[in-house]
C-alpha cells in the first residue's frame, strides 16, 4: 500500500488549494480514507475522512464549511478541496486510511493507522 500526496504549497490567507492523494496497492471501496494534519509542535489533527461503507463524511470543527473531501474510486485518488484558508491551517497534510476492511471508524477518534509522506501547506497572513 502506498499513498502519494500532492498539491500543497504557499498561499495567502483566503486562498485555496486542492490536495490529491494517489493510492496504489489499495482499493478505496469499504475502507475509511481521509486526511489528517500536523502543525509544528502540535498533535495530529484528523481533518476529514470518508467512509467506504456508506460514503458518509466527517470534518473537524476547525475546517467544517471550508474543506471538502471527495474521491474517485476508479482512479484511486482522494481529494481535499481547501477554501478560505487561514494561517492556522498551516501544517503538513497526510493522506491516511484505516486498513481494516469495512471499518466504520470515520471521525471516531484516531481513525487511521496508515498514511503517506505528507504535503506541506503554508498559509500566510
Amino acid at each position: 500500500v502506498q499513498f502519494v500526496e500532492s498539491g500543497g504549497g504557499l498561499v495567502q490567507a483566503g486562498g485555496s488549494f486542492r490536495l490529491s492523494c494517489a493510492a496504489s496497492g489499495f482499493n478505496f471501496d469499504r475502507y475509511v480514507i481521509g486526511w489528517f494534519r500536523q502543525a509544528p509542535g502540535k498533535e495530529h489533527e484528523g481533518v476529514s475522512c470518508i467512509s467506504g461503507v456508506d460514503g458518509s463524511t466527517y470534518y473537524s470543527d476547525s475546517v467544517k464549511g471550508r474543506f471538502t473531501i471527495s474521491k474517485d474510486n476508479a482512479k484511486k485518488i482522494l481529494y481535499l478541496q481547501m477554501n478560505s484558508l487561514k494561517p492556522e491551517d498551516t501544517a503538513i497534510y497526510y493522506c491516511a486510511a484505516d486498513l481494516t476492511y469495512g471499518s466504520r471508524n470515520c471521525g471516531r477518534g484516531k481513525w487511521y493507522d496508515f498514511w503517506g509522506q505528507g504535503t506541506q501547506v503554508t498559509v500566510t497572513s
